[in-house]
């Protein structure tokens, strides 16, 4: 009887749990810096998504030569807080990956949807200030 309740257990949390672990999300909350005057970028991703994929690695390509000069903020959209959903509803964002590019003055100057070349966002990126 012990042993078939152990069982039981085991097939009934253990996937339930596993499915928790997974789907969390694995950056910390997102927030934006308005008052850093720092040119800002805010990326909305998906773990689920290629081209968010493509646009990581292009990221950490560029992002080392931007560092303490520009701001990254990623907001995963499978998230389900009351943050992301108000940040989605702000940019509109109706797909991932879109990027906005803020100024230092806090003025939206880009947007971007879908996966760029890295020399294209390269350039977008060195005439942000």
């Amino acid at each position: 009887m012990r042993k078939n309740l152990v069982t039981i257990l085991l097939i009934l949390v253990l996937p339930m749990f596993l499915y928790m672990l997974l789907t969390r999300s694995n950056t910390t909350t997102a927030k934006t810096y308005e008052a850093e005057n720092k040119p800002q970028i805010i990326k909305f991703t998906s773990t689920m998504c290629l081209d968010c994929q493509k646009m990581n690695k292009i990221f950490k390509e560029i992002l080392p030569k931007y560092e303490g000069k520009i701001i990254l903020t990623e907001i995963p959209v499978q998230d389900d807080s009351k943050y992301t959903a108000s940040q989605i509803e702000k940019y509109n964002v109706t797909l991932v990956p879109t990027i906005i590019l803020i100024d230092s003055s806090g003025k939206q100057v880009k947007r971007i949807e879908g996966a760029i070349e890295q020399d294209e966002m390269d350039n977008y990126l060195k005439g942000l200030h």
